[in-house]
């Protein structure tokens, strides 16, 4: 008789995979590339960060982190202050400043700034521990490397229309990069991405008001992969299948558990598919803003002369909140997500400069953007998430027309990082602390400590206390 074949033993559950990918993965498994990409980040997060530090929301957070650490004495810094505060209160003011101007970094497959989270966590929990800068380095790979599986597996056009993508999916990337910098057992680390699924929050009404809450989710995502990160490190107990079990992450929001998950590590490295917005809006309205802008310096066109404006984009791009809309636009929030308004802003000022977006003072971009209408190209759609094309027609009151299209943004490059980095952290901090800052992310795996780069993004006294 022929033997019975066994059943096959059900798979892990996700985070259990996960952490024992994480176990077995090491600095000498990042590639130089993929080195040079983290720093990169690094330097973009930290120019986001000290140039928003006077903006409503970042001086709000670093109010609320002060009042409720109590001037700790031995927590982290306030990223471009004096401030020292708990850990927890670190990571959530960081997180709130480094998304402050919307120029972040961006992972379109899970629609997601990562780094948003994954640093400000990073930097606060390197206070808890002797880790150096090729832990960090690895750490920070590691989380964009879960960031942007999770985020690829939850996130579509309807689920990111409602749920904010970043504060879904940011929790769980900053739990997988403090457990991995703190060097948390796999069960820890299981029990980190467990607590951190239940963490994810944030929805996307903020779009339609120009809502601030929008940058307190990822402040409040960082401190709660620290908080579950530490959890796990005491012993906390989460469950296994949070991700995927029957009333888990994916169950929650009605996506399918895939026949095949995808494995971490197991292809090119999720933090090279990031990029570097060049305009300080919303990601959807990167690529017609760039193609408007080349339409203003070839055509010289004035904003007056226009009649309308046609913008063809994905489906994403137009279904996003708060991106097809042509106005009111009462508040910051809302001309950075309006597609119409950065088409509009980026024909009548030629640049992309912080101060089109304070809609009081631009009411020639506000008339315009009135006429700017936004229609979903199919062609467009089907080349997404891999390229974000876009297309803009201008019609002026004259018969012209003129007419541009990319087939996908044109990220700021290394160089572009890099000058907005230093021009911000020496305004900052002073161009003697820059450079040593500067220099510090340059070299950050010769670095035996890596808290020393928060303390050198701060202005709380000797960088080597």
């Amino acid at each position: 008789m022929p033997t019975a074949k066994r059943p096959s033993a059900p798979a892990a559950p996700l985070a259990v995979r996960m952490a024992h990918a994480l176990a077995g993965f090491a600095y000498a498994n990042l590639s130089p590339e993929v080195v040079a990409k983290a720093k990169l980040c690094i330097y973009d997060l930290l120019s986001s960060a000290l140039a928003a530090g006077e903006l409503p929301w970042s001086r709000q957070s670093a109010a609320i982190a002060r009042a409720s650490s109590g001037g700790a004495a031995r927590g982290a810094a306030i990223i471009g202050t004096s401030d020292v505060v708990s850990i927890h209160d670190a990571a959530f003011a960081n997180g709130v400043r480094s998304h402050g101007l919307v120029r972040d970094d961006m992972h379109v497959g899970s629609v997601s700034h990562l780094g948003t989270v994954l640093i400000p966590t990073l930097l606060a929990l390197a206070h808890t521990t002797r880790a150096g800068g090729k832990d960090l380095l690895t750490a920070l790979v590691a989380g964009y490397e879960v960031g942007g599986k999770v985020g690829r597996m939850v996130m579509d056009v309807e689920v990111s229309k409602v749920f904010r993508p970043t504060g879904t999916v940011g929790p769980i990337a900053g739990a997988a990069a403090g457990a991995k910098l703190l060097g948390l057992n796999e069960a820890q680390t299981s029990a980190a991405l467990a607590l951190a699924t239940n963490m994810a929050a944030g929805y996307n009404e903020w779009a339609a008001t120009g809502g601030s809450e929008m940058f307190f989710h990822n402040g409040l995502a960082a401190r709660g992969a620290v908080t579950a990160v530490q959890l796990a490190a005491e012993g906390a107990y989460a469950s296994p299948t949070a991700l995927d079990g029957e009333a888990g992450m994916l169950a929650a929001f009605r996506r399918p558990r895939p026949p095949q998950v995808p494995e971490l590590f197991a292809d090119r490295r999720e933090i090279l598919a990031v990029f570097f917005k060049p305009v300080p809006a919303c990601n959807y309205a990167q690529t017609p803003a760039q193609v408007a802008l080349a339409i203003a310096l070839q055509h010289k066109v004035r904003a007056n002369d226009i009649e309308r404006v046609s913008v063809r984009v994905t489906k994403a791009a137009a279904l996003y909140p708060g991106c097809d809309a042509d106005g009111p636009f009462e508040h910051i929030l809302q001309a950075k997500m309006s597609i119409q308004y950065n088409v509009a802003a980026a024909l009548v000022h030629g640049n992309f400069a912080e101060r089109n977006y304070v809609p009081l003072e631009n009411a020639e971009v506000q008339a315009l953007a009135k006429r700017v209408g936004v229609e979903i190209d199919a062609a467009l759609t089907a080349a997404y998430p891999q390229q974000q094309g876009a297309a803009v027609v201008v019609h002026t009151r004259r018969g012209e027309t003129f007419e541009h299209g990319a087939d996908n943004v044109e990220p700021t490059d290394a160089d572009g990082v890099h000058e907005r980095f230093f021009a911000a952290a020496a305004s900052a901090l002073g161009e003697t602390r820059a450079r040593e800052l500067d220099s510090a992310i340059g070299t950050l795996e010769t670095y035996a400590d890596a808290a020393m780069l928060s303390r050198l993004a701060s202005t709380a006294g000797s960088a080597t206390q």
